[in-house]
């Protein structure tokens, strides 16, 4: 029985198994699913929001544990200055999609979708770490590679929303963020004083930051990506040693290791809550989203992947041209960033279900990953 949960976890089944059951449900009765998801079910709180605002915490918590450890001595991403060829190909997964959409609009669409041109800019982190689970392996250098790369591009994303897509009735609340530094003040003093359980860290400090990064109207599934690399960890990172005498009881590796299965199982929530996209009429801007996370996103990765490493800031061990190659590939999920900027970019429903069909192909990413993945005979790290 444990064997088949592990499997199950592995291959990430119950976010698939959220997102066709979303696909299924919303296209068979769109009112029953919408009203699902945004009528209140604990207190006046939706399903979606108490997924997407308050489960997704704990997603990007484990997010940022897997970068933490990996930025510790013995780590993918150490020494630091192994950390700038992720971010410079982060640069070029949000420039070059950017580039892609406009140049092909300018070429089969029109003025009026000019405006889409934010909707492939950011990675579906949660969609991208299920891809590279099963095309790495999930101890594979480049898993923490894509994570760097998705977190910090989803950053910008969220950025380009507030600055260029903002919502009229809630604008941006910067004076908020204070509490997320205080946040990070708790964290660093609740280290400081040697605490060794993980909870005052996500209850004291991840508290203060949500309710911020709430206020402040910036996605506060992020709360916990400035608060976990507070958590004390061991002076080195020993997860691929794979001996069993050197168990990691840190509150980091405990944190990790406590919520891994609600997470793993919980993105069944997730896909459920923001698969739900109706088969709309196809339509010129599906195609634009479509080609700039397919192309843009693979293109821009790689290409910047390759020039850091030639101006030498290295790739990860174990990480070539075919990994980049596979690792771009996997960056062009977007597909629950893109499906928001869609609703926001764009008043037309038909426009707006043309970009939102865009988003949802960029799942064949995924799949084309895997696929190429297999053929290249990608050595997996489990």
């Amino acid at each position: 029985m444990k064997k088949r949960l592990n499997l199950l976890r592995e291959f990430s089944v119950p976010l698939l198994v959220g997102v066709v059951v979303a696909l299924v449900w919303a296209n068979l009765s769109p009112e029953g699913y919408h009203s699902f998801n945004q009528a209140p079910l604990l207190g006046v709180l939706s399903f979606h929001f108490l997924t997407n605002e308050l489960f997704m915490v704990l997603f990007f918590g484990m997010a940022a544990a897997e970068i933490t450890q990996s930025c510790l001595p013995g780590g993918d991403l150490h020494p630091l200055r192994k950390a700038v060829n992720p971010l410079l190909a982060t640069c070029g997964g949000v420039v070059g999609p950017v580039l892609v959409y406009l140049g092909l609009n300018a070429l089969i669409g029109s003025a009026s979708l000019n405006r889409g041109w934010g909707i492939p800019t950011a990675t579906d982190i949660a969609l991208a770490w299920l891809v590279a689970s099963v095309v790495f392996g999930r101890h594979h250098p480049a898993v923490s590679f894509l994570l760097l790369l998705a977190i910090a591009d989803d950053a910008i994303g969220l950025g380009i929303i507030a600055v260029f897509y903002p919502d009229p009735l809630h604008p941006m609340a910067p004076q908020w963020l204070g509490f997320t530094l205080a946040g990070m003040g708790v964290a660093f003093l609740l280290r400081r004083s040697k605490v060794a359980t993980y909870w005052p860290y996500l209850l004291l400090g991840g508290g203060l930051s949500w309710i911020g990064l709430f206020n402040a109207h910036v996605h506060p599934a992020l709360a916990l990506v400035f608060i976990v690399p507070f958590l004390p960890h061991p002076p080195r990172e020993h997860k691929h040693l794979f001996e069993e005498d050197l168990r990691d009881l840190t509150p980091l590796a405990n944190f990790e290791h406590e919520w891994k299965v609600v997470v793993d199982f919980g993105l069944f929530m997730f896909g459920l809550a923001n698969a739900g996209v109706e088969f709309a009429a196809m339509g010129v801007a599906t195609w634009l989203v479509f080609a700039s996370l397919a192309i843009g996103k693979t293109g821009g990765i790689f290409s910047m992947g390759m020039l850091g490493k030639k101006l030498g800031y290295p790739l990860p061990a174990q990480v070539g041209k075919k990994e980049m190659l596979l690792v771009g590939m996997i960056g062009g999920l977007g597909l629950t960033v893109a499906l928001f900027v869609a609703g926001e970019a764009f008043t037309d429903p038909l426009i707006q279900g043309a970009a939102k069909m865009g988003a949802l192909f960029s799942g064949g990413c995924g799949i084309l990953a895997i696929i190429g993945g297999r053929l290249m005979r990608v050595r997996r790290r489990i």
